[in-house]
């Protein structure tokens, strides 16, 4: 049974069911409360099918593969692999998506009449949908064409209020910081191809060996840069404080929840597994860098007054201590010490999972606060008990 599941038709499924959600929300945009139990419902079982699919692939530990390449394009090959480390990141998106969808069923009402509830359930369904590509996908055009499928949705879902003129701006912000990096990581494969004649991660990786050490260095630092900025490594973060408090509450919490990881996710495949060995310095240079990010995320966070800008900049410290994990993991690896590695890895996912959980919980509700109150400020909420005296 869990070997049915584990299976690439059971993959596909699961973004059947976005899709039909997607395209279902857009057909009954004119109808709110329909298009939005619509929308929500249909994520609500496509999270729960990612996480059991997710589960039985990790419980057998076998690897689910397989694609098809588009005619008159050899070279673009719409394939997926999902290996244990992509199956553990599938289940921590599906984990996040189940709740912020349910919880989506109510928040989303207070948008009726003003914005539409279709477009709303349309562009949240293939955002989850293009996290589940990106950490998926084993060709490098696939996978880029998956990030821009998750990028451009969740652009479209942070510039959803857009009667607030700081949350367009935002948007822009965002729209311009996710293109350099996609742009960055663009430059990397294309490299990667000039000496080993594949997109393919899997042949990349078999064939890693003709690519001369500063090349691959070069394309570590421009992986690292192009996945840094989705991450929002400092000082690669500029967008993050303010796109993640502009969409609204559900999404703000599968942005910080998950979103950030899916930067997390390449990092650790072509740093830790395809690119491999790298020299030690590199490994040095992640582990510093995530320490800034660890010191500077949690300072800019103690400044804020605004709850969704703080816990933006917390989640900025969070993913500098996830690059500690993988940076020492990176160290040891050069040091020829794969169980320390493995035990430093295991932190990094550990604490994937773990900001996952509570950070998209903070978000879901510091939203219904603010429902409750009108306001961002926490200076303002003292008394919250006569607001939300349950």
């Amino acid at each position: 049974m869990l070997e049915m599941i584990a299976s690439l038709p059971g993959f596909i499924a699961i973004l059947a069911l976005f899709a039909v959600g997607s395209i279902g929300s857009l057909l009954l945009r004119k109808q709110d409360e329909l298009a939005n139990c619509w929308g929500n419902g249909f994520a609500i079982l496509g999270s729960l099918w990612g996480m059991l699919f997710a589960s039985a692939v990790l419980i057998t530990g076998q690897t689910v593969s397989g694609g098809t390449t588009l005619a008159g394009l050899p070279l673009v090959s719409l394939s997926f692999r999902i290996d244990l480390l992509a199956a553990f990141f599938v289940f921590v998106i599906s984990l996040i998506a189940l709740f912020c969808s349910m919880y989506g069923i109510g928040y989303v009402r207070q948008y009726y009449k003003q914005y539409s509830i279709g477009s709303l359930g349309l562009f949240y369904n293939l955002f989850i949908a293009g996290m589940l590509m990106v950490v998926s996908a084993s060709n490098g055009i696939f996978f880029l064409i998956a990030w821009e499928v998750m990028s451009l949705a969740s652009y479209c879902l942070v510039v959803y209020d857009r009667r607030d003129i700081q949350n367009v701006k935002a948007g822009y912000l965002y729209l311009i910081m996710t293109h350099v990096g996609a742009l960055c990581i663009l430059a990397a494969f294309l490299t990667l191809f000039a000496f080993t004649n594949s997109f393919d991660l899997t042949i990349i990786k078999q064939n890693i060996l003709l690519v001369p050490e500063t090349v691959r260095v070069f394309v570590a630092l421009l992986a690292f840069v192009g996945l840094g900025i989705k991450a929002g490594v400092i000082p690669l973060h500029i967008w993050l404080p303010s796109a993640h408090p502009a969409a609204p509450s559900h999404v703000s919490g599968l942005m910080s929840g998950v979103m950030i990881k899916t930067g997390i996710y390449m990092m650790i495949r072509l740093l830790l597994d395809v690119l491999q060995p790298l020299p030690a310095w590199f490994g040095l240079a992640v582990l510093v860098i995530g320490a800034i990010s660890t010191l500077l995320g949690v300072l800019y966070a103690l400044t804020e007054h605004d709850i969704k800008r703080l816990l933006a900049y917390h989640s900025i410290e969070n993913i500098g201590i996830i690059l500690l994990g993988v940076g020492g993991a990176l160290v040891f690896l050069t040091l020829n010490q794969p169980g320390w590695a493995l035990v430093a890895l295991t932190a990094a996912l550990f604490h994937t999972l773990n900001h996952a959980v509570f950070k998209s919980l903070l978000f879901l509700s510091a939203g219904s606060v603010i429902h409750a109150t009108h306001t961002r400020n926490i200076e303002k909420y003292g008394g919250l008990i006569k607001y939300m005296p349950l």
